[in-house]
């Protein structure tokens, strides 16, 4: 073949549009970075992947779109996807979400079908609705609706649609086998949530993914009461804004933020209360509820799926990931609430090495700068996901999966344990000590008592070291040397590590502190700190000194004015020290030997999370006159022995 100028000149092109859509992507990335990273040839193929799976899906499916009546007469949307083949049953997968079921219109069809297309290429039904009041279904919407318990015939909430929804199809769907598995990630997985809740009889598998499951508690929009200030805001301007009539276009999200320079936006924005006086003027009713619940009040507790997860009959496989930016809360305390409150089959966790979805997508080879050494999300959806709704719902053989199958940080390793956390896992405590130190002993008398910091909120701590104006995912793993160095941060590091030290399960956190304000937010992160020999082998940039990187573990805040319950608050007594102790989350994850632990204590997260003036008020109603320096103290005597509760495995 000979070649061709013009075609030289339009790869020429392609590459520079894939170098600025990448750079779009990550718009703190360097040229130099964008090019350090060999995924050209890995984007190629993916577009032709998902050329061939598109082809397969127009050749082998036929779409309907259909309204489905439920039980008070308002219709749902649902757009269904059936197998040319009509010589074979099927079961049906099906999705219920609140962002949309795209593209609308008999002759548009989805790009892919399913959790993955090896549901497709096997052969599935797949429906996919709108829930109630959002994009082409009728009725109103209400976010994270309460579960009913005791119902009139036309009540509703998310459990009995679904329930309406799968009697409907399974009654009026040609070639059905009778079997209905459901999956969803994020808020489409508190809905999966909801239809394991009073399940109907032809619901046998059911998928949580990322859920949503308490958004005051740990979810995306609080963490322990503290409010998401990033996240919330870019979510909610369009997530919460009124839909007047149905329509297959969602609300815009706001967009307008002058420069990529996250931290300045939202440091200039002031108190919460000048977003609705600057920007959304109350015309978002979401976004004011947050605003009017400054509690964990039954406005919270009511949306919570927890308490009702008894006696569930299909079997249940809840997935999440360790560094999910969103909600590390809603998997683990789905998975627990269904341990305690029962079941009828099994009940698996998994939970793997994942941002905020990212085992429905991409490979899993890396987690920012950190090398995993295997396609840990290829294995999920090939080995995990795949065969248990293969099993429940085609009568495929048993995969057998354990209570918990659990990806190993450090170690980067697969374990499959038979309960969550770990029977064999030991409950531990490390220690913060003088002079920087933590050990597994407790403090002894010491003439140094405390640490102290001057908490400036004009001069918030920022969560991670560039801060873009959409939030972004990194910052999870991300090197903390950016933050060590801070006046404002206390630092406490294990000595060189002379085995390999293996947490698995939750990190509870458990401070003395005093601080000269009247409330105080207190931030603790759990860091593995790499030796100083380490390879640079850093997966997004290769310039980064893997030598001495904090690849943080964990990180977790705790408001003080919530240390006795959080549907109550009580004031800090200036210079009186107090007991903080708040769930940090699990990890699974070793500190190998030649490393070090570390912790770091902040009272700023900013904008991760709103910030907090140290003066007791309602801080959604707060002004700039009520943020205040404060001196915190952290301690660390026999008397007031701050630490964290871990849980170890001996190997």
């Amino acid at each position: 073949m000979r070649n061709n100028p013009h075609s030289k000149k339009l790869n020429l092109v392609a590459l520079l549009l894939l170098i600025v859509a990448a750079i779009n992507l990550h718009p703190l990335r360097s040229f130099a970075q964008i090019q350090a990273r060999p995924q050209t040839a890995a984007m190629i193929a993916a577009r032709a992947a998902a050329k061939a799976d598109s082809i397969y899906i127009r050749k082998n499916y036929r779409k309907l779109e259909l309204m489905i009546p439920m039980r008070d007469g308002i219709k749902l949307y649902t757009a269904v996807y059936m197998p040319k083949d009509d010589s074979k049953s099927y079961p049906i997968m099906f999705d219920r979400t609140p962002y949309g079921t795209p593209p609308y219109g008999a002759d548009a069809f989805k790009t892919s079908l399913g959790p993955s297309m090896l549901f497709a290429r096997e052969g599935f039904i797949f429906a996919y609705q709108d829930v109630r009041g959002k994009f082409m279904s009728e009725g109103d919407f209400v976010a994270n609706r309460p579960y009913k318990v005791k119902k009139t015939p036309t009540d509703f909430d998310e459990s009995s649609d679904t329930y309406d929804a799968i009697d409907w199809m399974i009654k009026n769907l040609p070639h059905n086998n009778g079997k209905v598995g459901t999956w969803g990630i994020s808020a489409p997985g508190f809905y999966t949530t909801m239809t394991a809740i009073e399940a109907h009889p032809a619901l046998k598998a059911v998928s949580p993914q990322a859920p949503v499951t308490n958004w005051f508690m740990g979810d995306d929009r609080h963490h322990n009461g503290v409010f998401q200030e990033m996240g919330t805001f870019a979510f909610l301007s369009g997530f919460g804004a009124p839909r007047p009539a149905p329509s297959p276009i969602g609300a815009r999200a706001f967009s307008a933020y002058g420069s990529q320079d996250g931290y300045k936006f939202y440091l200039n924005m002031g108190p919460l209360k000048n977003f609705n006086e600057k920007i959304l003027h109350h015309t978002n009713k979401l976004w004011d509820e947050m605003q009017y619940h400054d509690t964990y009040d039954e406005y919270w507790k009511s949306r919570t799926p927890e308490p009702h997860l008894k006696n569930i009959g299909p079997a249940i496989m809840t997935v999440g990931g360790f560094f999910d930016q969103e909600d590390p809360y809603g998997p683990l305390k789905t998975y627990a609430a269904i341990e305690k409150g029962g079941h009828k089959d099994i009940n698996t966790l998994v939970m793997g090495p994942w941002y905020h979805g990212f085992f429905s997508r991409g490979d899993g080879e890396t987690v920012g700068n950190i090398q995993l050494g295997s396609k840990t999300s290829v294995f999920y959806r090939e080995n995990i996901e795949f065969p248990f709704f293969m099993h429940y719902l085609k009568d495929a053989p048993n995969p057998k999966l354990p209570k918990a199958y659990v990806f190993e940080t450090g170690t980067n390793t697969w374990h499959k344990y038979s309960a969550w956390p770990p029977v064999e896992a030991k409950q531990a405590a490390i220690y913060m000590q003088p002079g920087g130190k933590l050990a597994f002993t407790a403090p002894k008398a010491n003439k140094q008592m405390f640490d102290s910091y001057l908490s400036d909120p004009a001069k918030p701590v920022s969560y991670t070291a560039e801060v873009r104006a959409i939030r972004g995912s990194d910052f999870m793993v991300e090197d903390q040397r950016f933050a060590a160095t801070r006046p404002d941060v206390l630092v406490y590091q294990t000595d060189v590590l002379d085995k390999d030290v293996t947490i698995a399960g939750n990190v509870n956190a458990d401070l003395f502190v005093s601080t000269t304000g009247t409330d105080a937010d207190f931030v603790v992160k759990v860091i593995d700190v790499y030796p100083d020999d380490a390879p640079n082998n850093a997966a997004l940039n290769p310039l980064i000194q893997m030598g001495g990187f904090q690849m943080m573990v964990r990180g977790e805040i705790m408001r003080a004015k919530f240390r006795k319950g959080f549907d109550k608050t009580v004031p800090m007594v200036p210079g009186k020290v107090a007991e903080l102790k708040w769930d940090v989350e699990d990890i699974n994850h070793t500190f190998l030997k030649g490393h070090r632990i570390m912790i770091q204590v902040q009272s700023t997260w900013f904008p991760l999370n709103d910030r907090n003036p140290q003066k007791f008020v309602n801080i959604y109603k707060a002004t700039e006159a009520d943020f205040q320096k404060a001196t915190n103290k952290v301690y660390f005597t026999p008397q007031f022995p701050s630490h964290i509760d871990v849980k170890l495995i001996e190997k």
